[in-house]
């Protein structure tokens, strides 16, 4: 279940944005992915971040995806299909991570 980190002010890629809210942006994920991975169970995380077309980048606005990996996964090296939860799944962990958050 992948989640998005998503800065408000738009910019179509890291490039645009000013170092400083670059670094703000990215000092969020390792909170983000503590409480993602504690609600979740991971074992471990990918953090992806893509620019451009050619990088796969399909929405054109700056955004971090931090992706939970479990140890089952490992299979041949190969990654998992991905699952389309329900909404109220969605909802119900985003409200879990949220609680988990640890505010500095």
């Amino acid at each position: 279940m992948d989640s998005l980190l998503v800065p408000k002010q738009h910019f179509r890629n890291i490039l645009e944005m000013p170092i400083k809210e670059v670094g703000e942006m990215h000092s969020l994920v390792p909170r983000l992915a503590k409480a993602i991975t504690s609600v979740l169970g991971s074992d471990g995380f990918n953090i992806n971040q893509n620019n451009g077309k050619s990088a796969n980048q399909i929405v054109p606005h700056v955004h971090v995806h931090i992706v939970p990996r479990y140890s089952i996964e490992k299979v041949k090296g190969q990654w998992p299909m991905r699952k389309i939860a329900q909404i109220n799944e969605l909802e119900s962990v985003a409200q879990k991570i949220r609680e988990n958050i640890e505010v500095s």
